[in-house]
């Protein structure tokens, strides 16, 4: 059976329409594997997130192309595919890397079609002809991707490596990654001094919010420096086209109020989100502040687009470490917390006072002054928490104030999305602790 034989056009279609649905649990099988398999493109939480954006969009495209027998020469690369290329390019990841993701992407797509071809045609002849057809429409779409994407990254390469600011980045990543650097030297190429006491903060904006984010975000750095009573300007060192890395210099009688940088983003438009490590001292503490502030950006990029514009690491240490692996740490809280992990408007007003009750240590006084309740129903509100987790807060008390913390900042994305599948045998653990059955 020939590869432009009716009945193959006709079996193509119907696979490509048996996986459309399918399209976002795809992706993100695909994305997991490229991650696991390639490394270096899971180490940043943000690119992860774009990562995710161009595998979708490149499954769409294949996707649409085998089901409406799109000719390949009329496919364009994706929009997300194209950007991704050129933020690999501005972190310096090898293009090697990204040709790779697409070799495993295809693999793993090819795997999921004829799986889903053999699922159709139990016995019949035409899966040959239609598995050889899919192999050589797909690989031709993703060379003429590939192609166009790898001219993207180049091009952006091209024009960050001959950027100004591209030796002060280098510099920066020398120090980050403990090289053996000569400190006079890099001291005068950064115009920073790097033996006194800093201040970690990331910043980054929408990338649709401005024509120029960078600019944008160094006014914001600047300010934050001046807030902070910094005796001179911030090391700014942009990350990509959307994000930069800050350090402001810390004197010792420097007070920084928390409430400062939320009051520098009131000032400044469009939005912009801050994160911010602890203060320390010399070549060790320049990297470890750097280090706190992206753990602390990771909680907020995890928490989704509507995650509190400022986070402290402080806040957060506890929480940033769940951010590794968010699948686990959802299945961890819904362990602990029970129903009241389940995501709703009650039940968050139900976990807030339960985190503020822990937190000062079971009073409901103390409860009711900081969250402006009632004491009786500060009390209420800890009882229900109590009905829906099925045991005391106290009991593993630990591990809920954790878990708790992890609601607090990270939403929905560690909550149940309804309540079928736990409400049932936490409530018949209350049940039998009364007596019933």
């Amino acid at each position: 059976m020939e590869i432009g034989d009716a009945r193959v056009s006709e079996q193509v279609a119907s696979v490509a329409a048996s996986l459309e649905p399918r399209i976002v649990k795809l992706a993100s099988d695909i994305r997991d594997l490229i991650q696991r398999d390639i490394p270096t493109l899971d180490s940043d939480p943000a690119l992860s997130s774009l990562l995710g954006a161009s595998v979708e969009e490149n499954v769409v495209t294949v996707v649409h192309m085998l089901r409406h027998g799109i000719v390949t020469a009329h496919v364009e690369a994706p929009t997300a595919a194209l950007e991704y290329a050129r933020r690999l390019a501005q972190r310096d990841i090898p293009a090697t890397a990204l040709i790779r993701a697409y070799r495993v992407g295809q693999a793993r797509f090819l795997r999921h079609c004829i799986d889903e071809l053999l699922d159709q045609t139990p016995g019949e002849h035409v899966e040959g002809a239609s598995t050889q057809w899919m192999v050589e429409h797909v690989s031709d779409t993703l060379d003429r991707v590939v192609e166009q994407v790898i001219a993207a990254y180049e091009s952006a390469r091209e024009r960050w490596v001959h950027n100004r600011s591209t030796v002060l980045t280098m510099r920066v990543r020398s120090v980050l990654a403990g090289e053996n650097v000569d400190l006079t030297a890099a001291q005068t190429a950064l115009g920073y001094r790097l033996l006194q006491r800093h201040l970690g903060v990331v910043l980054w904006a929408d990338s649709t919010a401005d024509h120029d984010p960078l600019e944008h975000l160094d006014r914001v750095a600047s300010a934050l420096a001046v807030a902070a009573g910094s005796p001179q300007d911030p090391l700014f060192v942009p990350c990509d086209e959307t994000s930069a890395w800050t350090w402001l210099a810390i004197t010792p009688a420097a007070v920084f109020r928390r409430d400062e940088p939320q009051a520098v983003l009131a000032e400044h438009e469009p939005a912009v989100s801050i994160a911010l490590g602890e203060p320390a001292s010399g070549v060790d503490g320049f990297r470890r502040t750097h280090l706190q502030a992206l753990h602390a950006q990771s909680v907020a990029l995890a928490a989704g687009p509507h995650h509190a514009p400022v986070t402290y690491f402080i806040d957060v240490a506890p929480v940033a470490m769940m951010c590794a692996d968010i699948e686990s740490a959802r299945e961890w809280v819904k362990e602990t917390l029970g129903a009241l992990a389940i995501d709703s408007e009650r039940n968050a007003r139900l976990r807030e006072t339960a985190r503020v009750f822990l937190q000062t240590g079971g009073s409901y006084t103390s409860t009711a002054d900081q969250l402006f309740l009632h004491r009786n129903t500060a009390q209420y509100r800890v009882q229900k928490a109590e009905e829906l987790r099925g045991r005391p807060l106290r009991e593993g008390r630990l591990g809920v104030e954790l878990a708790l913390l992890a609601c607090h900042w990270l939403g929905s994305a560690v909550l149940q999305h309804g309540s079928a599948n736990i409400a049932g045998p936490y409530r018949s653990v209350m049940d039998r602790s009364r007596g019933t059955t």
